[in-house]
C-alpha cells in the first residue's frame, strides 16, 4: 500500500477504533516530513537575495572571479568542479571547504575524490573582499554557487540566473564523500542513481558531463584504459596520444601528468565533448559509457548536433545542482572564513 493510501485507511480507522497508528503510518509521515523539508529549503532560495543585506555582493564576487581568471585561467574551471564536489554531498552547503582541523575537522578534500582539485586558496580571496564590504552577511555556499556561475560564462559557456541565500554547513562529510560521488569507472546506471538521487534527471546528468568539456584528466585516472594493453573502445590514435601523455602505467600521483579533455577547444565549455565521446576520444570509462549507452546516447547525439541546447540543458542542470537541500533560514551558519567553522 501506498504511503497515501495507508494514511488515508488509518483516518478511516480512527473514526471507529483508538488503535494506534501503525509502524507504517510513522514511517510514511516521517517520509513526508523529509520530502518538505527539502522543498522548503528549495523555496527559500531566490534570486537577489542580498539586494538589501548586501547589493554589491555578486558584482564583488564577479569582479574578484574574472581578476582571478586573468591571473589563473584554471580557477574557472576549479570553480565549476568545486560546485559539483560540494552540491552532490548531501548539501550546497560549503561543507568541502572546510580544511582538517586537529581534534575536528576532517576536510573532504582528503577524500580519493577530490584528487586534483585545486585553487581553494583562492574561495577566501573572494570571501575576504566580500567581507570587507558586508561581514558575516554572504555566505561560502553561496560564494561557492556563485562563483561558479561566473566562471561557466568565464568559460565561454552560458550565463545562468543563480539562486542564493544558502547557510554554511558546520561539519564536514569526509566519511561519506564516496558514498555520494561516483567513481569515473562506476556503471552507468550507478552514476545515473547518484544523480537522480538529487533530482538530477538523466538528460540534465548528461549535460553536466559536459563539463568534461573543459579542464584535464590526470594519468592516474586513465592509465587503466591504456597498460597493459589499449582499452578497445579507445579510437587507436588518441589512445597513442594519450601514451604519450601517460608513458607510464603507474605514475607518480604527486607529478603533474595529465592529458587535456578536449584539445580544439580546451577552456570553453561547448559541445565538442560530445562529438569527442561519440568518436571514442573520452578519456574516462564514465565518458565512453555515456556516449553508447541506451539511456544517454540519444542526449549525447543531440547535444553534439545542437551547441545551444547543450547550453540549455547545461544551465538547468547547474541550476539543479545548485539547489540541492540547502541549507536556510536559521540553519548552519555564515562563516566569517571559508575554512574554518565560527568560534562559538
Amino acid at each position: 500500500m501506498s504511503c497515501s493510501g495507508m494514511l488515508s485507511s488509518n483516518r478511516r480507522d480512527m473514526a471507529t477504533t483508538t488503535r494506534k497508528p501503525s509502524s507504517r503510518s510513522y514511517m510514511c509521515f516521517f517520509l513526508l516530513l523529509l520530502i518538505l523539508h527539502f522543498h522548503l529549503g528549495k523555496s527559500q532560495l531566490q534570486q537577489n537575495y542580498y539586494s538589501e543585506s548586501c547589493p554589491k555582493a555578486e558584482e564583488i564576487i564577479k569582479q574578484q572571479v574574472v581578476q582571478l581568471y586573468n591571473k589563473h585561467g584554471n580557477t574557472a574551471i576549479s570553480w565549476v568542479r568545486n560546485l559539483f564536489h560540494d552540491c552532490i554531498v548531501k548539501s550546497c552547503d560549503a561543507s568541502l571547504l572546510l580544511t582538517t582541523v586537529r581534534r575536528g575537522v576532517l576536510s573532504e578534500q582528503t577524500s580519493e575524490r577530490s584528487f586534483g582539485m585545486r585553487n581553494f586558496k583562492y574561495v577566501n580571496t573572494i570571501k575576504e573582499a566580500v567581507e570587507q564590504e558586508c561581514p558575516l552577511t554572504v555566505s561560502c555556499a553561496d560564494i561557492v554557487a556563485l562563483s561558479a556561475r561566473d566562471g561557466i560564462a568565464m568559460l565561454g559557456g552560458p550565463n545562468i540566473e543563480m539562486k542564493t541565500g544558502r547557510r554554511d554547513s558546520k561539519e564536514s562529510y569526509a566519511t561519506v564523500v564516496e558514498d555520494f560521488i561516483p567513481n569515473h569507472n562506476d556503471s552507468m546506471s550507478l552514476v545515473l542513481s547518484r544523480f537522480q538521487a538529487i533530482g538530477v534527471d538523466i538528460e540534465a546528468t548528461v549535460a553536466l558531463l559536459g563539463a568534461h568539456s573543459v579542464g584535464r584528466v590526470h594519468c592516474k585516472n586513465l592509465v587503466h584504459r591504456l597498460y597493459p594493453t589499449v582499452d578497445e573502445t579507445l579510437d587507436p590514435a588518441h589512445a597513442e596520444y594519450l601514451q604519450r601523455r601517460c608513458p607510464t602505467p603507474n605514475p607518480d600521483p604527486k607529478a603533474v601528468l595529465y592529458a587535456r579533455n578536449d584539445l580544439k577547444t580546451p577552456m570553453i565549455i561547448d559541445n565538442n565533448y560530445y562529438k569527442n565521446i561519440l568518436q571514442h576520444k573520452g578519456l574516462l570509462t564514465v565518458d565512453e559509457e555515456l556516449a553508447t549507452d541506451p539511456r544517454t546516447a540519444p542526449h549525447v547525439q543531440k547535444m553534439a548536433d545542437d551547441n545551444e541546447y547543450f547550453h540549455q540543458q547545461f544551465s538547468r542542470a547547474v541550476l539543479l545542482l545548485s539547489e540541492n537541500n540547502p541549507l536556510t533560514g536559521d540553519q548552519g551558519e555564515i562563516r566569517k572564513d571559508c575554512r574554518y567553522v565560527n568560534a562559538n
